[in-house]
């Protein structure tokens, strides 16, 4: 991590700096193209998101009767 020698900041970096640093870091994990391993994870990563949305949105049951009011 690069340290900043701005007035009015730490030795470690600002609070901005270390999360767009965390971001971009997470966006170059997963677009880089070139690596399947990293591919795999990430691509695993979405599939079990979308099982779980999925196991999770199906107690909802469109075609039912809704209560009158």
């Amino acid at each position: 991590m690069a340290n900043l020698t701005m007035s009015g900041s730490n030795a470690k970096g600002s609070f901005p700096s270390r999360v767009s640093e965390w971001i971009s870091s997470t966006y170059r994990f997963a677009t880089d193209r070139n690596d399947f391993r990293r591919n795999l994870l990430v691509n695993l990563g979405l599939f079990a998101a979308g099982v779980w949305v999925a196991r999770n949105l199906s107690d909802f049951d469109l075609m039912s009767p809704q209560p009158v009011t």
